[in-house]
């Protein structure tokens, strides 16, 4: 299975990717919205992990323009802030709040999600 983690935190996008690839999945990451749309262009994903407040381009717009680009691609929305704005946002954008993660994100929640969503 292929990832593409999307988030402006370095630190975090970097190290989810290093523990995905030690449990045998593909993980590639992105620090843009800019970065994430360019990657898909040339790279399918099963799922596309993303954070909803991203300098810039938002994580909803981000998903919303790589559905045009490669529809089908399963996505996973998180975010550190919590409001019930953004959960609301988010929720209704992938379909419901089993698509939705409040950061600090577990590896192993996180891994249940991608398993969930991309239907393994």
């Amino acid at each position: 299975m292929r990832i593409l983690l999307v988030d402006d935190e370095y630190e975090l996008v970097t190290t989810l990717a290093e523990r995905m690839e030690l449990r045998g999945l593909e993980a590639d990451w992105a620090t843009s919205g800019d970065d994430a749309l360019a990657r898909i262009t040339t790279t399918s994903y099963d799922v596309v992990v993303i954070d909803i407040k991203m300098p810039k381009i938002s994580g909803i717009e981000v998903k919303r323009r790589m559905e045009k680009i490669r529809p089908g691609m399963k996505y996973i929305f998180m975010t550190g802030h919590g409001s019930e704005g953004d959960f609301q946002e988010g929720s209704t954008e992938v379909g419901g709040e089993r698509y939705y993660l409040l950061k600090p994100v577990a590896i192993e929640s996180l891994l249940e999600k991608i398993n969930e969503v991309s239907g393994h």
